[in-house]
């Protein structure tokens, strides 16, 4: 397929939809390093011109990896709502944009088409659009999801609490679960990322948290977030787990380089819904980021933005509770400074809002790349104007065990006082009586970690 775009009276041509979409990505130094980036500003307004004519039509025709080569792919497709995509499939691109940003549409409205798009869809049209249109479009956007309490409810925004520990010492990671509760965080979940990826330490580290979760009565839930298969091991062998987590790729490539495929996917699920302790009904937790396939050379010749869309297509499957990007985190090669990563993390909470999923974001950077905390701290005032249901935090936004750096746990106050927010509501009845927050802000005993020692309980 031939696609072309005649701009200030030069004529470009891309040879296919996956080069068209390439071409049109904002830049991100992963298109670069991957070959596959528009050669100038000029050839990138041209790629967008020509993706703004195209069909939603011509975009289900193209999967950016053939169906049959592809898994991902085929749960995609196969999972296309063919009448809510019958009333959409001659919109072009550009008509889709205008139809997320016009200030009458809303989450009723956007709720109807959504079962009709693909992720290829979803991803061209983020590409058309500036920063404040992704914003605003995102922000009429509302998906809420239950676990042991409700994330995502109009005025709320959650906080994952990540105790993690360079030796995963149980002691340290309790005192870290300690003060961040008594900043108000962790309602979307208090989930560790092990050291060791085992099932003996995956199970020592769930019946911690559990344990925890359990002697102060605080709705939320817990997660280790080692391999599936580990999760599933240390739950057979008599672990406690809320939700199960797992890394995903947007292509098959990909996943398999995480030891996944759709068939372990769907079990995991059937599992969790039987074994898992969450009341329910959503019991999956995803993590994805621009980059990874790339970086495992599973990209398949494709932009890291569509490849991003993929991945929320293929979580949408199994109706999960949290599915969060984390942007900055594998370095320069993907995302090379702040503006990049800002402009990721933006993307990204767009694109899984659209596609239909409760979306989060680790707003995060590493010490090798082009940026700092003001980034950071400036990319979660714009993704919380955006709707994002929840953000990561660590002790003073330093992760010692993973070493980069993200939100703190006192940046939750911050964000809820700017925006007139506050945490999920079982969450913030919970904090209440423990007398953290009173009137929808933090008391004065916030930040004191000592009220959660097991003697005063």
């Amino acid at each position: 397929m031939s696609i072309t775009s005649r701009i200030t009276g030069s004529k470009h041509t891309f040879d296919s939809v996956r080069e068209v979409l390439a071409k049109a990505n904002e830049e991100k130094s992963g298109d670069q390093l991957a070959g596959i980036a528009a050669d100038s500003e000029a050839e990138r307004i041209a790629a967008k011109d020509a993706l703004g004519s195209l069909s939603l039509e011509t975009l289900r025709e193209s999967p950016v990896v053939p169906y049959e080569d592809d898994e991902v792919t085929r749960v995609i497709q196969d999972g296309v709502d063919e009448a809510a995509y019958d009333r959409l499939k001659d919109w072009t691109v550009s008509e889709l944009r205008e139809f997320l940003v016009d200030e009458q549409t809303r989450e009723p409205e956007i709720a109807r088409i959504r079962p009709g798009l693909t992720s290829e869809m979803v991803a061209a049209v983020a590409k058309l659009m500036s920063n404040m249109d992704l914003i605003q479009a995102a922000s009429k956007m509302q998906v809420t999801a239950r676990c042991n309490n409700t994330i995502g409810a109009e005025g709320t925004l959650s906080f994952r609490l990540q105790p993690n520990d360079p030796s995963d010492d149980v002691e340290n990671i309790r005192h870290s679960i300690r003060e961040g509760l008594s900043y108000g965080v962790g309602d979307a979940v208090i989930g560790i990322n092990p050291v060791e990826d085992n099932a003996e330490r995956t199970k020592r580290l769930l019946d911690v948290t559990k344990e925890f979760i359990e002697t102060w009565d605080v709705p939320t839930q817990n997660c280790v977030l080692s391999h599936l298969t580990t999760q599933m091991e240390a739950v057979r062998q008599g672990g406690s787990a809320d939700l199960l987590f797992q890394s995903l790729a947007g292509t098959e490539a990909g996943n398999e380089g995480f030891g996944i495929d759709v068939d372990l996917l769907d079990e995991a699920y059937e599992f969790g819904k039987e074994h898992c302790t969450a009341s329910g009904p959503n019991i999956m937790y995803f993590e994805t980021g621009q980059g990874s396939e790339l970086s495992s050379d599973a990209h398949a010749g494709v932009d890291q933005v569509t490849l991003e869309a993929r991945c929320y297509g293929l979580a949408k499957r199994y109706d999960p509770f949290l599915v969060n990007t984390v942007v900055g985190f594998i370095g320069p090669e993907y995302l090379y400074d702040g503006r990049q990563v800002i402009r990721a993390g933006l993307e990204d909470v767009f694109m899984g809002k659209l596609t239909g999923i409760p979306m989060g974001i680790d707003a995060c950077y590493t010490n090798h790349i082009q940026a700092d905390q003001n980034d950071i701290e400036n990319l979660a005032v714009l993704l919380t104007a955006a709707g994002s249901n929840y953000f990561i935090t660590v002790p003073m936004g330093d992760d010692t065990m993973l070493n980069y750096q993200s939100n703190s746990y006192h940046d939750a106050s911050a964000l809820w006082d700017i925006f007139d927010m506050g945490p999920a509501p079982e969450f913030e009845t919970w904090l209440e009586s423990m007398e953290l927050m009173e009137d929808g802000r933090l008391t004065a005993h916030a930040g004191d970690p000592t009220r959660f020692l097991e003697g005063d309980r």
